[in-house]
């Protein structure tokens, strides 16, 4: 009998040294979103509700975000570890704070295609981008849109605008009230946005950058440079579990939404749904993404925008795209083959 017990006893202690082991490998991240739990968070939400990067020995807290910009600097504070933002505030980033010493990388493509666009009413008989001249915007000032606005201008040869600025939740409705004549924002948000005030989509004119000479890529994930450091396989292991996670929400979007739901109980589910379908069809299963391959970045591309947002910005340097680039994390092309069939 204390032969037994003494065996159940060593083997509980061995099965609890075997746990703490496993436990001491699991790598815990810390990732900030670019916004609020909506629709697209869900590619980063399905891989962890489905225990991917879990499998991956990795414990990964999701938090919601404030914006692009914000998600750029908690990253270079070490307050999160990764995150997900747009690539021109990574670039303004590196380019107006060359000395600093923990500049944050992008590691992954997720939009290829910028979200941003201009929306106006019809009423208003902006039908282009050159009935902009002379208009009045509106957009917080941070907004992705307006601050690549210069961008856009130059490439459609749009003369002076006036700027109105205001907090997110009154850029639809300034609009929708005709306190403005167009705004800037990410399509799969303000759309939905305006219909949530009323307003019929059939109703309002949309020019996205991406199909008016701006190739502006958009959102990217990006990583510490101490992560970079001292733990490249975490990277690594991310991207290939944000892959598989991200694989099933393209070809199953709807469902996806459960576990958007499940960080914020208050979201309207049939919204979401349609956010995240416009925003896989508009900027992460565009044509551009089929042509260059999910994740990856095309060179050239990449140096055109660096020096576009270098003059946009106005930033203290150029901006160097090899230092805000690093495409050595990637899970393979097999694990990247994710997009799902063009729709016939």
């Amino acid at each position: 009998m204390k032969k037994r017990v003494f065996i159940q006893t060593v083997t509980a202690m061995a099965l609890a040294a075997s746990l703490g082991a496993a436990q001491a490998q699991t790598t815990p991240i810390k990732f900030q979103l670019d916004w609020r739990f909506e629709g697209p968070a869900a590619l980063f939400l399905q891989p962890a509700a489905k225990g991917y990067f879990r499998d991956a020995k990795l414990d990964v807290a999701v938090d919601a975000g404030s914006g692009s910009g914000a998600a750029v600097q908690r990253v270079a504070s070490g307050t999160y570890d990764m995150g997900f933002a747009d690539l021109a505030a990574l670039m303004e980033f590196h380019a107006n704070n060359p000395d600093a010493p923990n500049k944050p990388v992008a590691v992954m493509m997720v939009y290829n295609n910028t979200p941003a666009a201009v929306m106006a009413l019809k009423k208003s008989g902006i039908k282009g981008p050159a009935d902009l001249n002379g208009k009045k915007l509106g957009a917080p000032v941070f907004d992705a849109g307006r601050r690549g606005f210069p961008i856009f201008q130059k490439a459609n040869g749009i003369g002076n605008v006036t700027w109105v600025s205001m907090d997110p939740p009154l850029r639809e409705t300034m609009l929708a009230r005709g306190e403005v004549d167009a705004i800037t924002g990410f399509g799969f948000t303000s759309l939905l946005n305006l219909e949530a005030r009323g307003v019929k989509l059939d109703d309002v004119v949309t020019l996205p950058y991406s199909e008016h000479g701006v190739k502006l890529y958009g959102n990217v994930i990006i990583a510490s440079p101490k992560l970079v450091k001292e733990n490249p396989a975490a990277i690594k292991a991310f991207l290939s579990a944000f892959a598989k996670g991200a694989k099933e929400v393209m070809a199953n979007p709807d469902a996806s939404i459960d576990h958007v739901k499940q960080r914020d109980g208050i979201i309207n589910v049939d919204l979401e749904k349609r956010r995240l379908r416009m925003a896989i069809d508009s900027v992460v299963a565009s044509p551009d993404a089929r042509a260059e391959g999910f994740g990856q970045v095309n060179p050239g591309r990449l140096s055109l925008m660096a020096s576009q947002v270098s003059d946009a910005f106005g930033t203290k340097t150029r901006v160097n795209p090899d230092a805000v680039w690093n495409g050595s994390f990637l899970p393979s092309k097999a694990e990247l083959n994710i997009l799902p069939p063009v729709r016939k």
